[in-house]
């Protein structure tokens, strides 16, 4: 059943990288909706980060779904090892390659929900034929690659103009890079429904103390759910 509630989505690129297991129990258990895991290569972003076999090793300690972003050129060849790894979302950028309609069927054909992610200089037309092949459109409101990045308000005019597209397709939209209880609301009232949260989550908490995450959890939420009023 598809379901619009606002979803907030810890990204792990903030958490403890000693203790990423424990991390991803306790997020859960304080209230994420999803787990986001931010895949880069060192190519297509400045940075690097985590390969299949992670995903593999944080599957077991993840009850709900887990939102794999794949920050990575080419992409094609390794679907495959995400889905096996057990991605239950598996997203890609339009940037990333030159046949992204093949690229999100193949997605489909492994089990997986296929998304597409845009960044900051990216035109909403980009994914205009490409809505009735995702169940998820991620706009990236930083430049992809590092955390802890500031929010660029310009892109709340691309999430309103996507959830417009959008219409009542079974599609969510996600947005990745910058929020916090104070951007929340911003991004929901544009027609966000899915909030990738790193530092805003992880800040105050460890996994032996976790009831941080759950406030910063409750507190995106409610900041969150303002916006739709």
């Amino acid at each position: 059943m598809f379901d619009r509630s606002i979803k907030i989505a810890p990204s792990i690129l903030a958490a403890d990288f000693a203790s990423f297991g424990a991390e991803c129990r306790a997020v859960e258990a304080e209230g994420a909706d999803w787990v986001h895991v931010d895949v880069m290569d060192g190519h297509f972003v400045p940075n690097l980060t985590f390969g299949p076999a992670m995903c593999a090793a944080l599957r077991p300690h993840i009850r709900g779904v887990m939102d794999v972003h794949l920050m990575i050129s080419p992409v094609d060849p390794y679907l495959e090892a995400y889905a096996k790894a057990g991605a239950d979302n598996i997203t890609v950028h339009v940037e990333a390659g030159p046949h992204i309609h093949r690229t999100l069927q193949a997605i489909a054909a492994l089990g997986k929900r296929p998304g597409v992610a845009i960044n900051p200089g990216t035109p909403v037309e980009a994914v205009a034929e490409l809505l009735d092949l995702v169940g998820l459109v991620c706009v990236m409101t930083v430049n992809p690659g590092f955390g802890g990045q500031g929010f660029i308000e310009t892109q709340l005019a691309k999430i309103a103009r996507l959830r417009q597209m959008i219409g009542d397709r079974p599609v969510h939209l996600e947005v990745d890079g910058g929020i916090s209880a104070t951007t929340a609301p911003l991004v929901t009232r544009a027609g966000a429904d899915v909030l990738v949260a790193g530092a805003a989550v992880f800040k105050g908490g460890t996994p032996e103390a976790p009831a941080a995450y759950g406030a910063n959890i409750r507190a995106i939420r409610a900041a969150a759910e303002t916006g739709l009023r």
